[in-house]
């Protein structure tokens, strides 16, 4: 038995493998699926890496999304944000806001306004595609494709003008690079905060079909329409739908070229996509600390109490990985019936609602890229390539390939 005064073990930890997670977490799961760990700040926190146990934590309603909180496990260093900056972003709020909120944007990612997206979607790839043919190769994956492909799609979706894209991409590539200064990327920040605050007064004046005017009509019908609120969900929806879709995109091609036989069988049969797609989410779970909380009363799980007030990290990476839940986690396997109850979207009631929306992505994008150029190879060895272990969301910076 552990000694209950020993410091607990350290979190996070370095991957000696960049398809895997750390392997002290699998011992960690192997002891307790519910443990105490040490922050990088020193704090204490909880973390959960058994599956069941994650469904459960997240299924109950006493905890708090709420990261001002100093209790919150914060994994990387972070500023202070007070309740008005948070203001429209969903994954800090509870109920009964959240509710409120999350019931105004859901009905825009309906089945039905994704097949209204989906040709522009796939416009948008072989766009990109395009590009990459006209040059002689190397190019990197990431900057040429995974970045791109992603942010014209937030670009199509909250009605951005055409002629600002340009502006809009250069914002979001400044706070994704990590050789942006800290100073400069909260300038982006800023700037990318008043580009859509500007947006969204164009919106009010002059509305269009596109989500953001959508959403400030509704809000207007409502009686309930703050200019703060509509830039905080933009910018929620920004993050949420580019960053992680473009990480996913990397690693995913990263993946498939790893595994011939599996990208073999993709080109073969383009319907396999939602299958292939559910199976690189289980496998890499990039957002796989977002689901962190704030217990708000006790809570028993398999016998052991997290007492209220203490954070809690649910670690999706893990409970992905979980043997009693999918055979062989620790193998990509495309053909694995079991992935679509992965939980790398979240579970309960912060779910990711653009998580259909990543999904057709996803599937439009591998099938089109390795469809199109089914010679797509790496430029250089993997062991050369670096991977996000300092970022919130895990991905790969550039991937250099040619054909």
């Amino acid at each position: 038995m552990a000694d209950p005064a020993a410091t607990p073990p350290r979190f996070p930890q370095a991957r000696g493998c960049p398809f895997h997670p750390p392997a002290a977490y699998a011992r960690l799961h192997a002891e307790a699926p519910v443990t105490r760990i040490t922050l990088p700040s020193g704090n204490r926190a909880w973390l959960i890496t058994g599956y069941e146990q994650a469904r459960r934590f997240l299924a109950d309603p006493r905890s708090t999304a709420d990261r001002s909180l100093p209790a919150y496990p914060a994994v990387l260093p972070r500023q202070p944000v007070t309740k008005a900056q948070a203001k429209g972003l969903l994954t800090w709020m509870d109920p009964p806001e959240h509710t409120e909120h999350r019931r105004m944007v859901v009905n825009e990612f309906t089945t039905r306004r994704l097949r209204q997206l989906q040709p522009r979607i796939q416009e948008i790839i072989d766009g990109c595609v395009d590009r990459m043919l006209a040059t002689d190769g190397p190019v990197d994956l990431v900057e040429a494709f995974a970045l791109p492909v992603p942010s014209l799609v937030i670009c199509e979706l909250l009605g951005v003008r055409y002629a600002d894209r340009d502006l809009f991409g250069r914002y979001t590539i400044a706070i994704l690079n990590r050789d942006t200064g800290a100073e400069d990327r909260v300038a982006a920040w800023r700037q990318l905060r008043v580009y859509l605050s500007d947006l969204v007064d164009d919106k009010v004046a002059n509305p269009g079909e596109d989500l953001l005017s959508r959403l400030v009509l509704k809000y207007q019908d409502a009686g309930t329409f703050d200019h703060e609120l509509m830039v905080g969900l933009s910018m929620a929806l920004l993050v949420a739908g580019h960053e992680t879709t473009a990480n996913m995109i990397a690693l995913g091609v990263l993946a498939l070229l790893d595994h011939p036989d599996q990208r073999a069988a993709l080109v073969a049969d383009p319907s396999t996509a939602p299958q292939v797609v559910e199976e690189l989410l289980r496998f890499f779970s990039i957002a796989d600390t977002s689901t962190s909380r704030v217990t708000t009363a006790d809570i028993e799980l398999d016998g052991v109490v997290i007492p209220a007030g203490d954070g809690v990290i649910v670690l999706n990476s893990l409970a992905n990985r979980d043997p009693e839940t999918f055979a062989d986690p620790d193998e990509l396997d495309t053909t694995r019936a079991a992935a679509r109850h992965h939980l790398a979207f979240g579970y309960g009631i912060h779910q990711c609602l653009g998580q259909n929306l990543a999904r057709l992505e996803l599937q439009l994008v591998f099938t089109t890229l390795f469809g199109r150029i089914p010679d797509l190879r790496l430029a250089v060895p993997s062991t050369e390539l670096s991977y996000k272990e300092d970022a919130t969301f895990y991905g790969v910076y550039q991937v250099p390939v040619t054909w």
